[in-house]
């Protein structure tokens, strides 16, 4: 017994150098002897710790894009990326599938959830002025992050092959042809031709499965690296510098929101399902047409104004969105929520967010036939 019990020790020192740390030293070294907590610091500001200083967004974003890469790949083994395929491949999910639709549900609300976390946490960091120096890059690393989210969130639209999916995502096309020189170019490289088919199925698989995860896969694992890097939490000059190790406080408080996350998806997930109509027909067309839901702000721009919805907005935040960092340099007002030494910039940055999400709410609430304005209660 003593020689199995000493082989043992031997395969578990191998694999876990350090075993389970119980003093602050053990607890530094479990840090940086380990591949996957090594990302973290061995120590972390008390402040950091705190929900109201993060609200967790960045840690709930990462979470919910493992869920979709796990759920994602279930869901390729049933799914058959041609248009006489892929509505019944959904169907099959639903009905023959066992938790077929369980782990749609999932993906979808996930993916839903994750647009709108990335957003959200991008907003944190700008209402915390966490994007100036030393930090500039990894702003532009996390706004690189967000067009990824939505352009995976949108090519995956398409794949139900549902009347939902086929013309959300010409609608979304067209906004796409709207800019100058290179419109027509870009809805015919996604599309591969002049209509949504076959070969723009397979494209939108290809690049939902593929190209855009690992794209995505890259930025996150950057984005933590320079976070480890730059450092995470920008302080303010009298701020609260005590730290704590992170093991036990910071992932046990990561694992406490991995579980709120999962808990969260999987009540979602039983009690609402993924939405799917009858098969995509191009011959007929639902009144009105909508993009997906967070393109709906330019979709109601584009109705107002094909140029200013679908060209001068979106170039124009993105723009704005990466050269900020290089025009606010000033360290004054970081690492505090709407500090007022930042109140113009935090109120410009809140009313384009206001009017992003009001114009959001019109588009998915209050347009009907035509997109003509209906109020919710008018039936």
């Amino acid at each position: 017994m003593n020689a199995v019990s000493r082989f043992l020790r031997q395969a578990w020192r191998s694999v876990f150098r350090v075993g389970w740390p119980r003093t602050d030293h053990d607890r530094h070294a479990a840090m940086v002897s380990s591949l996957a907590l090594h990302i973290h610091p061995a120590r972390v500001r008390r402040r950091t710790l705190r929900f109201s200083t993060t609200l967790g967004l960045g840690l709930v974003s990462f979470y919910l894009f493992v869920v979709l890469v796990i759920t994602g790949l279930a869901l390729m083994i049933y799914y058959s990326p041609h248009p006489s395929d892929a509505y019944r491949s959904m169907k099959d999910l639903q009905f023959a599938v066992a938790f077929g639709m369980y782990l749609r549900n999932l993906h979808r609300w996930a993916a839903h959830a994750m647009v709108a976390t990335v957003f959200l946490h991008m907003c944190r960091v700008f209402f915390m002025g966490a994007y100036k120096p030393p930090r500039q890059f990894n702003w532009v690393v996390g706004v690189g992050l967000l067009i990824l989210t939505m352009a995976l969130s949108f090519t995956g639209y398409l794949l139900p092959w549902d009347q939902l999916a086929f013309w959300a995502i010409t609608v979304g096309t067209n906004i796409a042809a709207y800019a100058p020189i290179v419109g027509d170019d870009l809805k015919r490289l996604l599309l591969g031709g002049h209509e949504i088919g076959a070969a723009a199925l397979l494209r939108f698989y290809v690049l939902h499965c593929v190209i855009l995860p690992v794209a995505a896969a890259g930025l996150i694992a950057l984005h933590f690296w320079r976070v480890r890097k730059d450092g995470g939490l920008c302080a303010p000059p009298d701020g609260d510098r005590r730290t704590l190790p992170s093991w036990p406080y910071l992932l046990f408080l990561e694992m406490l929101v991995l579980l709120l996350v999962l808990t969260l998806l999987n009540v979602a997930a039983l009690l609402f399902d993924a939405p799917l109509e009858e098969i995509a027909n191009a011959a007929r067309t639902p009144n009105p047409a909508k993009a997906p839901w967070y393109f709906l702000g330019l979709q109601e721009l584009v109705h107002h104004s094909a140029f200013v919805g679908g060209v001068l907005v979106p170039a124009g935040a993105v723009m704005v969105l990466l050269f900020i960092p290089y025009l606010d340099v000033a360290p004054r007002g970081t690492g505090v929520w709407f500090s007022r030494e930042r109140r113009i910039a935090n109120t410009l940055f809140g009313i384009a967010v206001m009017a992003a999400v009001i114009l959001t709410i019109i588009g998915t609430f209050l347009r009907g036939p035509n997109w003509r304005w209906v109020w919710p209660w008018s039936g």
